[in-house]
């Protein structure tokens, strides 16, 4: 739940990007005195933000966005950033997985390929061995999964074995049969904002300004993968930190993460032990960043992110449960 005093108004040309701060009750006024155009698009995004989030059908589970969501992350693989290794094993990692889930998380997120700065591309067929397994466990226990991929050959063994929900960092832009993929599974998909959709999603990261042109970017995306036949209740959105953006991108997108309320879609935000927590923090390793990454996950329920996408599951709910207890209270009061 969302609530807001102010709007602001952004318009911007090649040359110049003007902001101005409108209180809601004089924003009427203001957009009748814009011309036709603006006030069409105006009233477009205006409807956007303040639509209510239909929740998220996976398979027999229902994930309400009424009140934000924990996405628990689990790497199946032997060279992810933060835990690369440790979830190899499918015992190791099913245990993990129940642990995150007993304690909260709406969703377990289970990818197969590292997708660091650096990493390396991995076969398909190794990357689906690494996941499914774990995926069949993990479903036959009444698990929502999501596959954290993108590649069709891999989502469509993940969706076979169990998987709910597609998560692809190249917003289904990577493999040309992804689009067809999800729109056949008829599952929620995240799409998310990276400048590149090569093997190494983090090169070519250069913006005019990173919030808008990602908005922009992620605008054209939904839109075409909507005009594909998926519905954009089905369809969630992820800025991308930490894929080709500087520190500076980074705190500019964090900062003004509301903006993207006005794609329509339900907004998905990871940052979980990612590297800009190191650079605030003297270098501190991605196993240290347990306190960044929390208080990164409450910024962005602040500003109304219906899912945030984290590795400590337990540690972050519990902080959203204090959380919605002083905002309830101040509500209230």
């Amino acid at each position: 739940m969302l609530w807001f005093s102010q709007i602001e108004f952004i318009s911007r040309d090649a040359a110049t990007t003007q902001r101005k701060l409108v209180a809601v009750r004089e924003w009427d006024a203001f957009v009748a005195a814009l011309p036709q155009s603006a006030r069409a698009r105006c009233a477009m995004l205006l409807e956007r933000i303040t639509a209510p989030r239909a929740a998220l059908q996976m398979g027999t589970h229902r994930v309400s966005l009424e009140q934000p969501q924990v996405m628990a992350i689990i790497n199946a693989t032997p060279d992810s950033f933060s835990d690369g290794g440790k979830n190899l094993d499918t015992d190791i990692a099913a245990k993990a997985a129940v642990a995150m889930s007993t304690a909260g998380a709406a969703i377990i997120d289970i990818g197969g390929e590292s997708t660091r700065p650096g990493a390396p591309l991995i076969a398909e067929g190794e990357e689906l061995n690494r996941v499914a397994p774990l995926i069949r466990r993990l479903a036959g226990a009444g698990t929502a999964i999501s596959i954290d991929t993108r590649k069709a050959p891999v989502m469509e063994g993940a969706l076979q074995a169990g998987a709910t929900m597609i998560n692809d960092i190249s917003a289904l832009l990577y493999d040309d049969r992804a689009v067809d993929v999800a729109r056949k599974s008829n599952v929620p998909v995240v799409l998310m904002h990276a400048p590149s959709q090569s093997n190494d999603p983090h090169k070519d990261g250069v913006y005019d300004d990173v919030v808008y042109d990602v908005f922009d970017w992620l605008e054209q995306r939904v839109s075409a993968v909507e005009a594909a036949g998926l519905s954009r209740e089905m369809i969630l959105v992820d800025p991308g930190i930490g894929f080709g953006k500087t520190l500076a991108d980074n705190l500019a997108i964090i900062n003004n993460l509301a903006i993207y309320h006005g794609l329509g879609c339900a907004l998905l935000f990871g940052a979980s032990r990612k590297r800009l927590i190191g650079a605030l923090s003297n270098e501190a390793e991605a196993a240290d960043r347990l306190g960044g990454s929390i208080f990164l996950a409450i910024k962005a329920v602040e500003q109304g992110a219906h899912i945030v996408r984290v590795h400590d599951a337990a540690e972050t709910i519990q902080a959203i449960k204090v959380w919605r207890g002083l905002r309830d209270a101040a509500l209230q009061g």
